[in-house]
């Protein structure tokens, strides 16, 4: 057998260490949305006249990204329905109720992702399903990643900058207090900001 020549042996050995890290760059890890940092608001015609801002003060989510081959899984959002905000009291308390949201009685909105399809290495498109009212519907998001680096202060990881936009007809979900008589509109846009940390271990 013939000796492997040093540079040759040295430069094998550095393209199998290259392979090695670039592996275990690309493992996924598991994000938590920081509360503190997510913003989920919706826009609704009103009349004609505007169109309404509201917000829900109160969610929580968690996904499983791959940073090298750009994969998204178990990407899982509950947002509480009492806590919509429209700025209004008498409002909100019509939106929490039967009318609108049955706060009561459907406490939570959830979605789930099926799969993400990437368009470019900082955009894709989310789908998934939405459970409100008692009834799942399929929903599709629009994905941008603004940023992801180190935290420079505070907890100092990892962090995925994300906006998020959508839109769904709340009729689907037989929310359609309103729609027949064009007080208020069917169509909603979506609008979520968002940080998300990485989590320490493997998903």
């Amino acid at each position: 057998m013939r000796p492997v020549r040093l540079p040759v042996f040295a430069a094998t050995l550095a393209l199998i260490v290259s392979g090695a890290i670039s592996t275990a760059q690309a493992e996924p890890k598991r994000f938590e949305i920081d509360p503190d940092h997510f913003t989920i608001a919706f826009m609704v015609d009103h009349m004609g006249y505007e169109n309404l801002l509201g917000q829900f003060l109160k969610g929580e989510g968690s996904f499983v990204y791959d940073r090298e081959t750009q994969t998204l899984s178990e990407a899982d959002v509950t947002i509480q329905a009492a806590s919509v905000f429209t700025n209004l009291d008498a409002r909100d308390h019509h939106v929490r109720g039967g009318d609108f949201l049955d706060a009561e009685d459907h406490p939570r909105l959830h979605f789930v992702a099926t799969d993400f399809e990437p368009s470019s290495s900082t955009t894709g498109r989310l789908n998934g399903e939405l459970t409100m009212l008692g009834r799942t519907e399929p929903v599709t998001l629009d994905v941008t990643l603004n940023k992801d680096e180190v935290y420079p202060f505070g907890h100092g990881r990892p962090t995925l900058g994300l906006s998020v936009r959508g839109a769904l007809d709340r009729s689907d979900w037989g929310m359609d207090y309103g729609v027949g008589n064009g007080m208020v509109g069917d169509h909603v846009t979506l609008i979520f900001e968002l940080e998300a940390l990485e989590q320490d271990g493997s998903p």
